[in-house]
């Protein structure tokens, strides 16, 4: 049993806060008696002297700093046990699991969490990122209730959420950037590309891989980041979308090839789920969320 309740608990963290018992008690609606009963009692169950009086003001002893620091954690805990049993009793899910396809502007993810998280900040987010098919397989086995996906799952179940631009990119260093005039298909088929595997663990042999497959030297990986890492390296040549290599296109690190056509392509992605109906408030906030953001 024991020997302190949570109240006295916030009755020490109250005077603590607003620098007495006077003023602990005009905030938080308990008399002056009550809050110096609430701090006598834990004085004397831990045998501690938590405050001494130094003029006008109450100041922590050794022994106070002590105590409310250990105390901050109890009663930060027992808030998580209220705010949880408020989730449940309105029916907010307590885990939301999202796929996202790793070419998804990961400013723009971040911040549809944050702002969901601080709606229901007891809510445990759970991301698993994929490549091409791999988010609407996890959707379809039921391992997430949402999917950011290069392919849409038809009217209903879809809503086109935005375009990625891909483009065709090496370092400056690399043989293909030496070529003085506009590069062919042929051109690249004669060095090495790096592709990204689809993440879907299905046994279908049509699974997509991530770009132009006609180089006759292939390197395929399973990220996104591997990609980007060994074109940076000057390993091969890849189409890698944009928004993922910003900084390096700005500062050289990585450059555009010149293509006989196009050295740019958009690819879609989809907002996908199974029942908007059926889905619970988070993650019905999480889709009006991302789709605002990636409104502007």
């Amino acid at each position: 049993m024991l020997k302190i309740s949570l109240e006295q608990w916030r009755m020490f963290h109250a005077v603590v806060e607003f620098g007495g018992f006077n003023q602990a008690s005009q905030h938080v609606y308990k008399s002056q008696s009550s809050i110096h009963n609430a701090v006598s009692k834990i004085e004397e169950s831990l045998g501690v002297k938590l405050f001494l009086i130094e003029g006008r003001k109450t100041v922590l002893t050794e022994a106070g700093r002590m105590i409310l620091r250990r105390s901050d954690y109890l009663l930060e805990e027992a808030k998580k046990v209220e705010d949880i049993g408020l989730t449940l009793s309105q029916g907010i899910e307590s885990h939301l699991k999202i796929a996202v396809d790793e070419v998804f502007p990961r400013t723009l993810l971040y911040q549809a969490l944050e702002q969901v998280s601080e709606k229901f900040p007891t809510v445990q987010i759970e991301l698993l990122e994929s490549i091409l098919s791999g988010a609407n397989e996890m959707l379809d086995k039921e391992d997430v209730e949402i999917a950011i996906s290069p392919n849409s799952l038809g009217a209903g179940l879809s809503e086109h959420l935005c375009e990625i631009k891909f483009g065709a990119v090496v370092t400056p260093d690399h043989p293909l950037s030496k070529i003085d005039r506009n590069l062919t298909l042929q051109d690249l088929k004669k060095f090495r590309q790096i592709v990204v595997r689809d993440s879907s663990t299905s046994n279908n042999k049509e699974k997509a891989n991530d770009g132009w497959l006609k180089a006759n030297q292939r390197w395929t990986v399973s990220h996104m980041q591997s990609s980007i890492d060994m074109v940076s390296k000057g390993l091969g040549f890849a189409w890698l979308p944009l928004n993922l290599i910003q900084d390096k296109l700005e500062n050289n690190t990585l450059i555009p090839l010149p293509l006989d056509g196009n050295s740019e392509r958009s690819v879609s992605l989809y907002l996908t789920f199974k029942d908007l109906d059926a889905l619970g408030p988070v993650a019905q906030d999480f889709i009006t969320t991302i789709k605002s953001l990636c409104a502007i």
